[in-house]
């Protein structure tokens, strides 16, 4: 199949790039409409989904950078939606976990946060969703690779 100038791999990253944009403004505004910051609902989010986390891990699962989670965990601490505690086997290790008091907010929040990303999603098919899930997950693990392979080449010269 021929490339077209709206299928150039420049063209496509234009494409994706303003979607994103698009997708995150929308998210933006229907987390805003529930009453919490972007920031802290991802964490409460993370933390319903996948348990207990290290701070690092919650920067990975919550796609939140290290220097602006420090301040949101402290924030989300002050108001009794999570607890930092010792990890039970290594007392090195400190763990961040909602309370209930988090966890009734977050299971509150979460179904209309759901609610509004399906009716934006219904513009696709469950065929398409899932076609469009996988395509974007080759790219962004192929430019993931391509990241670190270009990062490893430039700090060996």
């Amino acid at each position: 199949m021929a490339q077209t100038p709206d299928t150039t791999s420049a063209a496509l990253w234009v494409v994706l790039a303003r979607a994103y944009h698009s997708m995150a403004a929308f998210v933006e505004q229907s987390v805003s409409a529930l009453g919490i910051g972007l920031s802290d609902f991802m964490i409460l989010e993370a933390l319903l989904h996948k348990g207990p986390l290290t701070m690092s891990a919650l920067c990975d699962a919550a796609l939140i950078a290290n220097a602006s989670m420090t301040a949101a965990i402290d924030r989300l601490e002050e108001k009794k939606f999570l607890e930092r505690v010792a990890h039970q086997t290594d007392r090195r290790v400190r763990l961040v976990q909602l309370t209930t008091d988090g966890r009734e907010l977050i299971k509150r929040l979460y179904p209309r946060h759901e609610r509004d990303l399906d009716e934006l999603m219904s513009v696709l098919s469950p065929v398409e969703r899932t076609e469009l899930r996988r395509t974007l997950k080759l790219v962004g693990l192929t430019a993931k690779i391509a990241a670190t392979k270009k990062l490893t080449t430039t700090k060996g010269r």
